[in-house]
């Protein structure tokens, strides 16, 4: 990269590595290294910020040696593409270029510019700018290739304005009203003379970078500035150097065995249910006609549905068609006819379909709790670990204890997922090997850290090794087995999923 890489080559990358201070932070909850099936093939790397530039860098070289245009021109070329140099490279030979450069929004470098984009200097060797419209010499007096100049002030407040309160990079447009070509980086950070925005505008691009990137994800923990670099992209477990362990396809926690789809699909249905659906449950019905959930809020038990398409008329009590009950509402006498009886159906049909939601929601939602309690045993693992070392155990002795701690963590992550897979699962012979499995490392679990949070002070020194390593490797059996059945469904499909 030429003039161009002085954008970046005092960039500050802002990068925080994690310490190893606390305890705490040694935590892998469900580290993939360890179990040696997922991360098998799957080549990644973890990058710096900095690192992160010079990979944008060396991305835009690789295509100016081929394409042989102005750096800042390929690097939008290149955010247009989403950081895709093939599918660039395929488009700016095989296809029209002009059209390709007006959909990436910058001037055809390879053709002469017309003479109407010329600046308009008068005879007094002077411009007006049009957006503050006074007059200034060319010198004091700025453009993009689609030839709309304006004074360096207003351009420096139009940017500034851009960068900050919009949050905009790579994508800033001509200052010009109507006009959408972009502001190449090498005109911004000659323009923008502070350096606070200079390196929120450096930031807003490595970011840009990222994100557009297929093959780039930053690490979702909070805090982190590190980025992972895959070859390809797959629902694959990858470890951040800060510990923290995520899937690349998605970028939620690594959530095997269900897939990405399928925990995209639960998260959204419980941001929108788990709130209300306790409440919803005690205290509303629904409309036996269009299903709208409905409050009662006064005594009468005549309900007339508020949806605009539907405005039925209905009984509180039996769910029955109001028209009927007459006068004597109050005796409901048509509480066992055809009619409200099948309103009760519909109605006990929903209400079970919410009560098998809550079934899982909550145990999904108990495992997540102990999750987070787990982590403070850590707290009390050290103490017991310190304890041990003076009674003559080594340091690589007494790590079976953080072991325990680490696959018990890794063990309540997977039941937590475990239960998104069971509430979209059909039932079948394998759903029902599946449920025992999932009982049994439950059972396991539980034994295991029962004993960690409440035998462990009271047990011989002697006696606790044995004991945690037998519990804590009967749990990674049980995990193993498991996930292994699992994955043997997905190669032989035999899980089949409700809608």
């Amino acid at each position: 990269m030429d003039s161009d890489d002085e954008s970046f080559g005092e960039h500050d990358s802002g990068n925080v590595s994690s310490g190893d201070d606390d305890f705490a932070m040694d935590v892998d909850i469900n580290n993939p290294r360890d179990r040696g099936q997922e991360t098998d093939e799957y080549p990644y790397d973890v990058l710096t910020t900095d690192e992160i530039v010079q990979h944008m860098v060396d991305c835009i070289k690789d295509v100016n040696t081929v394409v042989e245009i102005p750096a800042t021109i390929t690097r939008i070329l290149l955010n247009h593409f989403k950081w895709d140099k093939e599918k660039l490279m395929e488009r700016f030979y095989d296809g029209d270029q002009d059209k390709l450069f007006k959909d990436a929004h910058v001037i055809n470098p390879f053709r002469k510019p017309s003479l109407a984009l010329k600046p308009k200097i008068k005879k007094s060797r002077t411009e007006d700018c049009e957006i503050c419209y006074s007059t200034f010499p060319p010198s004091m007096m700025t453009g993009l290739e689609c030839g709309h100049r304006f004074c360096t002030q207003c351009w420096q407040e139009y940017l500034t304005t851009k960068i900050v309160e919009e949050g905009l990079g790579l994508s800033i447009a001509c200052a010009a009203h109507g006009c959408d070509i972009l502001v190449d980086d090498v005109t911004v950070m000659r323009l923008v003379q502070d350096p606070r925005v200079r390196l929120k505008y450096q930031h807003l691009i490595t970011n840009s970078f990222v994100e557009c990137n297929r093959l780039l994800r930053w690490c979702p923990s909070a805090d982190c500035t590190y980025a992972i670099k895959v070859q390809y992209v797959d629902p694959r477990p990858v470890v951040c150097k800060c510990n923290h362990v995520f899937c690349f396809e998605c970028g939620e926690n690594w959530h095997d065995p269900v897939q990405c789809r399928l925990l995209k699909k639960w998260i959204k249905k419980c941001d929108d249910d788990s709130e209300t659906s306790n409440w919803i449950a005690a205290n509303t019905k629904e409309c036996p006609k269009c299903n709208v959930t409905i409050e009662k809020d006064g005594g009468c038990n005549h309900m007339v549905c508020k949806n605009q398409n539907c405005k039925h008329d209905f009984c509180w009590v039996c769910l029955g068609s109001w028209e009927p009950h007459g006068s004597s509402w109050y005796n409901c006498n048509r509480y066992d006819e055809d009619e409200a009886r099948a309103a009760r159906d519909a109605q006990e049909k929903l209400r079970s379909t919410l009560a098998r939601y809550l079934h899982y929601y909550n145990r999904y939602i108990n495992h997540m709790q102990s999750l987070k309690f787990e982590h403070k045993l850590y707290a009390a693992v050290k103490e017991k670990m310190e304890e041990m070392q003076q009674h003559n155990m080594s340091w690589i002795e007494v790590q079976f204890l953080k072991k325990a701690v680490d696959i018990l963590c890794q063990c309540r992550q997977t039941l937590m997922c475990t239960y998104v897979f069971a509430y979209y699962l059909k039932k079948n012979n394998q759903s029902q090997i599946f449920e025992e499995n999932q009982r049994d490392l439950e059972t396991a679990t539980e034994t295991l850290s029962e004993y960690l949070e409440r035998d462990i002070t009271s047990e011989n020194l002697a006696d606790i090794k044995q004991k945690v390593q037998d519990k804590y490797r009967y749990c990674e059996k049980r995990r193993k087995v498991l996930l292994d059945h699992v994955h043997e469904g997905y190669e032989k499909d035999w899980w089949e999923y409700t809608n």
